[in-house]
């Protein structure tokens, strides 16, 4: 009875997904079209699709210390990475727009791939020159005062650590810049959505929000100062809170 059940929720999420996904479409796509600044029309229905799916799955997001984010203030978001359901709870969370940094085959998805286009920054992770590119659009972007999102891992853990080791793209960037890094983790969502796994179930989601780092004075040869840091910052948050339902 249980396994029917949770077919019948799967369905019932593809449902909710496709269709409010379609509806917000336009407004998500539209955008993109006059100019990057025009984006955060683009997120504004961003944020109203990641309500509503939340509302009609019963995938809750509770969001721990959200004041911490300061209103019109550009951050660096680090993230931990664990399923698919993180990026929702993640919109709903930082404030106002965001640039995340996606991998090129994202962009090969149906209807993800348009999403990926007009929202994120593309980097194709074998191509060095590629790498270079992403990166100077991030630094661009945060003159804009617009902040950006990234996951240091570089990929969803699915491993049983509650860290994969981190890349350093986002520590460059943040010293390159004099940028704050904020730190972010989200808990229980790989549990409710393995990586790579056809298996769904309602639940709560949690995301603990930490006090932003500076990076004032700091240069490149304090990247693995400033990347473990952040790294053990992470590591306690998701040790301390990852028990919770």
């Amino acid at each position: 009875m249980k396994t029917v059940l949770l077919k019948l929720y799967l369905v019932w999420v593809f449902l909710v997904f496709t269709v409010f996904m379609l509806l917000f479409l336009p407004g998500i796509l539209i955008p993109g079209l006059f100019g990057p600044r025009a984006v955060r029309v683009t997120y504004f229905f961003m944020k109203a699709w990641s309500w509503v799916f939340s509302m009609l799955t019963f995938i809750r997001y509770d969001i721990h210390h959200r004041e911490k984010i300061v209103r019109g203030q550009a951050y660096i978001y680090v993230s931990n990475h664990t399923s698919f359901l993180d990026l929702p709870g993640i919109a709903l969370t930082i404030r106002g727009q965001f640039r995340p940094l996606a991998k090129r085959e994202l962009l090969g998805l149906p209807v993800f791939g348009w999403i990926t286009r007009v929202t994120c920054v593309v980097v194709d992770r074998s191509s060095p020159q590629s790498r270079k590119r992403s990166i100077d659009k991030l630094i661009e972007i945060l003159q804009w005062g617009i902040s950006i999102l990234i996951f240091p891992e570089g990929t969803q853990n699915k491993t049983r650590e509650p860290l994969q080791p981190f890349h350093d793209g986002a520590f460059r960037i943040a010293i390159e810049t004099q940028q704050a890094l904020l730190p972010l983790v989200v808990l229980n969502a790989g549990n409710l959505m393995p990586p790579k796994k056809l298996f769904l179930h309602p639940g709560r989601i949690h995301i603990y929000v930490d006090d932003p780092i500076p990076t004032r004075g700091l240069t490149l040869e304090d990247i693995p100062v400033l990347k473990e840091r952040v790294r053990a910052t992470m590591f306690h948050l998701i040790t301390r809170h990852g028990t919770k339902p």
